[in-house]
């Protein structure tokens, strides 16, 4: 059953990328990839193997590439994607010898790929359970690892009918998982071979933590608000929206319209003209400037100032004294873990409860989730009128992600365990 609707995935893949331009390269990608691998692996060396499906899921895996490249050197990396909004991000990535697509998993492909590839050991992260290609991984004794993983009981491997579907969880070598509830989920349908070892997502944002970006125009626009010493404005600060969609926008930037004692940065999730004006729309008697138009000088002297870039995020949140995550009024919030290890207070739209990061700045007081307008004016007041109020909230924030790193540590200390020193 499964391959009859791989079969026919792969038929509708090649239909819909007709006429979607984004699926038209993900299929091409696909179709090279074995191609690409040919001209480009070292027939000499042994590689290792990460799969990501998306971006997402590659910046969970980004730590544990990095820490054996650089402790094993001896071994190449190959890193694959599924999705082309990760490939065409990091189809450059320095940290891998070789990326690619990797094609759909029908028999005769996953089979071709393999024979292609010949892995000493793969890295599946967090969701991806590719039924052809770990089961020939399995029968050729490759160890393969699932990295990140988590579990809840509604998915299929705990529903009746996935019970076939299911042994594909056996292919694995070891799961490293989040949290105790994935581990008991597992255990309960007989796979033992378990670990918890958090999230790897920890170990990223401190990295990108370390390495971020100076951003002088970003630095001009807040150097203009009021010093903590003038207590006239005593919470007088920036507030970062990243990853913002229009509902978090019609919120928050409503909000600020009737707000002089606060500065506004926003970094929306999609950046295309329509949205950029949309935003611009909203925002009422505020001088408002473009990241990519603008200059130190009028960016000092604006109230908003307007993300229209890629590739900033991360580090503007260091600016910030509150930040808001988007995408909770959707499909599921963003990364709230960027603004958060800069120890500032993270507020979030309801639809987080699968995110047990969300959960956890929630229990430790510093993430705040809002429902309505009304929620977010109630939680800003309060933060605007308790300065100790915010300052140990994002301390709270910033420590919840600190006490939950090294995630990346446990895993390789396992691998050299079980794999008698292997790596």
């Amino acid at each position: 059953m499964y391959n009859i609707v791989m079969s026919l995935y792969e038929l509708g893949v090649v239909i819909y990328s007709l006429f979607n331009a984004k699926v038209r390269k993900m299929w091409k990608g696909e179709r090279d990839a074995v191609r690409i691998l040919k001209e480009k692996m070292d027939p000499d060396a042994e590689y290792i193997w990460f799969h990501a499906a998306s971006l997402g899921e590659f910046e969970q895996g980004r730590p544990l590439i990095e820490q054996i490249r650089k402790d094993h050197p001896k071994y190449k990396i190959l890193l694959t994607f599924f999705s082309p909004s990760g490939y065409e991000v990091r189809k450059n990535y320095e940290g891998a010898d070789i990326v690619t697509y990797l094609p759909i998993d029908t028999v005769i492909n996953a089979r071709r790929f393999l024979r292609t590839v010949r892995p000493v050991m793969a890295f599946f992260i967090k969701y991806e359970f590719w039924y052809n290609y770990l089961h020939i991984l399995r029968h050729r004794h490759v160890p393969v690892y699932s990295v990140s993983s988590i579990f809840r009981p509604s998915q299929v491997f705990f529903q009746w009918y996935g019970r076939e579907y299911g042994h594909v969880l056996r292919c694995f070598t070891r799961f490293y998982v989040q949290n105790d509830e994935s581990r008991h989920l597992l255990n309960k349908i007989g796979v033992k071979d378990v670990e918890v070892v958090g999230d790897t997502r920890f170990d990223r944002v401190i990295q990108i933590q370390q390495a971020a970006k100076k951003l002088p125009i970003v630095e001009a626009f807040r150097s203009s608000i009021e010093t903590a010493s003038d207590m006239r404005h005593p919470t007088t600060g920036v507030f970062v929206a990243g990853s913002s969609w229009p509902p978090d926008e019609e919120i928050f930037i409503d909000y600020f319209n009737k707000r002089n004692d606060w500065k506004l940065i926003i970094a929306p999730h999609v950046v295309s003209e329509n949205h950029l004006n949309q935003i611009i729309s909203l925002i009422k008697n505020k001088k408002v400037v473009r990241y990519t138009q603008t200059n130190e000088a009028e960016a000092n002297e604006a109230d908003v100032l307007i993300i229209d870039c890629y590739g900033l995020l991360s580090s503007i949140y260091h600016y910030g004294d509150v930040a808001y995550v988007g995408g909770g009024f959707g499909v599921g919030i963003h990364n709230v873990l960027e603004a958060a290890v800069w120890n500032i207070p993270v507020i979030f739209g309801p639809n987080n409860k699968r995110f047990d990061e969300a959960q956890g700045l929630i229990a430790c007081k510093g993430g705040f989730e809002i429902s309505t307008a009304d929620d977010f004016d109630d939680i800003m007041t309060r933060l605007d009128g308790d300065r100790a109020m915010t300052s140990i909230s994002g301390q709270a924030a910033g420590a919840y992600v600190q006490h939950l790193a090294g995630a990346t540590k446990r895993v390789l200390a396992s691998i050299n365990s079980k794999e008698n020193e292997r790596l």
